[in-house]
């Protein structure tokens, strides 16, 4: 019997849909480029013991019952909420901003800077915050991490912080938040345990060897897809430096800490051991570093974070229409619909995706 569903890339969006379409009964393939599957979703253990993230940190966290109890099928998860520092003037304060900083810095009766209708990404944080505050921590980390003024982005960018009027220092504040105990490499072996997947499958080179029945769901660049015909869509990842220090059990406060500087090119530092279980901590032996800086991706491989500005917006949503004549195909994910999505917003559009199209399966 043939493919009914192909699915192009094994990260969450591709594992999660191969899963609900193979609980239902279809016959699926999963073809992955890579040498390993999860796309960026995975981990890998130092010769220290210590576990850390390949593709930067993984933070699971989510609100949705359903989420966290379908994630929980495939790997048990150890409690765990992040906690992220920024360096500002020499000393860390907390990521999100926190009223208390602006009221130590500004003074009790501060108001934002910018009031009306924000047509930018500098603009909408001023809506929320003094501008001092906001030439501290937020533009020069979001001029580091886009490499481009923060006038020229979008407002919706702003959304992804806020300033915490409780002060509360935590990442996230979703009632469900963990990491898998066996690791992300695990996890998403599990997810995809059972299921027909085919590693080291360029598609796009050989997308005529290869035959879906019913769907082929591409989770890739919706733009190399299309071969680039209308452009290529910009992305910014980032470059990771492994530091290993053999004499040393912890070097930073917490696993994550920021660096809006201008005078350093990284943006910031995980040290792994702060997110290991208690017990797993006491095994290893020394501390390993990330060390991360942004650039500008050209290789698909390196793809993370679409370009949050008018022009590729715009250029996205030209393919977008594209993809929308294209009968039997279904582009969607992080690449394919050039968008930024948290682990739990990603596994519940897959679920959504992968629903409809066993409604439509079963409408014949």
């Amino acid at each position: 019997m043939g493919i009914e569903y192909l699915i192009v890339g094994s990260g969450l969006t591709g594992a999660v849909i191969a899963r609900v379409l193979t609980d239902a009964g279809c016959r699926v393939l999963v073809v992955e480029k890579r040498k390993h599957i999860g796309g960026n979703v995975h981990d890998q253990k130092h010769e220290s013991g210590i576990r850390y993230h390949t593709y930067g940190p993984h933070f699971f966290r989510t609100s949705s019952r359903e989420i966290w109890n379908f994630v929980r099928r495939f790997s048990h998860f150890y409690p765990f909420e992040a906690v992220v520092k920024t360096i500002v003037d020499g000393k860390l304060e907390n990521w999100p901003i926190a009223a208390e900083y602006i009221e130590r810095t500004i003074g009790p009766d501060w108001e934002p800077c910018f009031k009306g209708v924000a047509t930018d990404f500098e603009q909408k944080a001023l809506s929320i915050m003094p501008r001092l505050v906001y030439e501290k921590l937020v533009k020069p980390y979001t001029e580091k991490q886009w490499g481009v003024q923060a006038d020229t982005l979008v407002p919706e960018l702003a959304l992804r912080f806020d300033v915490r009027m409780d002060n509360d220092p935590r990442l996230m504040r979703s009632s469900c938040q963990g990491l898998p105990s066996g690791g992300y490499t695990h996890f998403m072996e599990s997810l995809l345990l059972g299921i027909d997947v085919r590693l080291q499958f360029d598609f796009l080179k050989h997308r005529n060897d290869i035959k879906a029945e019913r769907l082929l769901v591409f989770t890739g660049p919706i733009d190399a897809f299309f071969n680039y015909r209308l452009g290529r869509l910009k992305y910014r990842s980032q470059k990771r430096a492994l530091q290993f220090l053999a004499d040393v059990d912890y070097s930073q406060s917490h696993a994550v800490i920021n660096n809006p500087s201008g005078h350093s090119r990284r943006i910031r530092t995980i040290e792994w051991k702060n997110l290991m279980q208690p017990g797993e901590q006491r095994r290893c032996r020394g501390t390993l570093l990330t060390h991360e800086t942004p650039f500008t991706a050209s290789d698909p491989d390196q793809f993370e974070y679409p370009f949050p500005d008018r022009e590729n917006l715009a250029l996205y949503e030209k393919y977008r229409r594209l993809a929308e004549d294209c009968p039997g195909i279904l582009i969607c994910g992080r690449l394919g619909e050039y968008r930024y999505y948290d682990m739990d917003h990603a596994i519940a559009r897959a679920m959504n995706l992968a629903e409809l199209i066993l409604q439509r399966r079963n409408q014949g």
